[in-house]
C-alpha cells in the first residue's frame, strides 16, 4: 500500500472499482499513486466504449503531466500559470485542462467517440495542503472524527436547481434529471476546473468516489463505513458492497486517502 510523507504526517491510499449490478461495462477509471501523492477518480459517459475511453484518457493525461513536470517547474504549456498560486495548484489545473483537450480532440477525430466525456476528481497532497481539482459530479469527502463533509460541489442540473431554490428538500429524490451533469471533460474545447484547498489533520480520511457510490450510499453511512475501519483497503470494499446492496445501478468507484501522524 503506497505511503507518502507530508511534513509531520503521512498519507496512505487504497482504491477499488466495480461494474455494479445493472451495467454491462465499467466506464469508471481510477488512479492510486505510485510516485506522486495524487489520487484520481473519473466517471466516463457517452455509451458503448466511449465513456471508458474518456475516463481512461483523463486519468492517463493527468498522470503523464505529473510525470513530465516532476523536475521541470515551468512546464505548464499551453496554459498560463497563475503567478499568485502555488506551483502544484497550477500543475493540477493544467493537467485536468490538458485532459479535457485530449478527450475533446479524440472525440472530434473519431465519429464513434464524438460527444464522449467524463467527470474527474483529483486530490494532490502537497506540503501542508490537500489540493482538489474537480469537474462534474464525482465527489471528494473528508471524514474527520466521524463527521463527513463534502469538499466538492456537484456540477449537475440537480445541484443547480437546489442552489436556485427551485426544489424543496422533499422534491430532490424525485427529480427526473438528477444524473445530468452541466460540466464535464471532453464536452467543450475548454473547461473550467474548480480547485479547492484543505488542510489535513492526523486521522482524516479523504474519500474520492463516482456517483455510483454517492447515489447509493448516504453520507452518514459513508462516514460510518470508513471511519470505523483502520484497514482502508477493506473500507473501500465495504463501500462498494454497500452501493451494490443499495441497488448498484451504476459503476462504483472509491478511493480512500488516510492521513496519519508519522510514528
Amino acid at each position: 500500500m503506497p505511503s507518502f510523507p507530508m511534513r509531520n504526517l503521512q498519507v496512505r491510499f487504497a482504491g477499488e472499482t466495480n461494474i455494479g449490478r445493472k451495467r454491462q461495462l465499467n466506464e469508471d477509471s481510477l488512479f492510486v499513486p505510485g510516485n506522486h501523492a495524487l489520487a484520481i477518480v473519473a466517471d466516463g459517459m457517452g455509451g458503448h466504449s466511449s465513456g471508458e475511453v474518456a475516463s481512461r484518457l483523463a486519468v492517463e493525461t493527468v498522470v503523464e503531466h505529473f510525470a513530465a513536470t516532476a523536475e521541470e517547474r515551468e512546464t505548464t504549456w499551453p496554459y498560463k500559470m497563475d503567478r499568485l498560486d502555488r506551483f502544484d495548484s497550477n500543475r493540477l489545473v493544467t493537467a485536468v485542462a490538458l485532459a479535457n483537450q485530449k478527450i475533446w480532440q479524440t472525440g472530434q477525430k473519431n465519429e464513434e467517440q464524438h460527444g464522449m466525456g467524463t467527470t474527474i476528481v483529483a486530490v494532490l497532497f502537497s506540503d501542508d495542503l490537500a489540493l482538489i481539482a474537480h469537474v462534474g459530479d464525482s465527489r471528494v469527502y473528508r471524514v474527520r472524527e466521524g463527521r463527513i463533509e463534502q469538499l466538492t460541489e456537484d456540477h449537475s442540473l440537480l445541484n443547480d436547481y437546489v442552489r436556485m431554490k427551485k426544489l424543496r428538500a422533499d422534491e430532490v429524490g424525485k427529480f427526473q434529471h438528477k444524473n445530468v451533469v452541466v460540466r464535464a471533460l471532453g464536452i467543450k474545447e475548454h473547461v473550467q476546473v474548480d480547485i479547492t484547498r484543505d488542510t489535513p489533520r492526523a486521522g482524516d480520511l479523504y474519500v474520492l468516489c463516482s456517483d455510483g457510490l454517492s447515489g447509493m450510499v448516504s453520507d452518514p453511512e459513508i462516514a460510518r463505513l470508513t471511519s470505523g475501519d483502520s484497514d482502508i483497503e477493506r473500507a473501500c470494499g465495504n463501500l462498494i458492497a454497500a452501493a451494490n446492496a443499495g441497488g448498484g445501478v451504476d459503476n462504483i468507484t472509491a478511493v480512500i486517502a488516510r492521513v496519519d501522524s508519522v510514528t
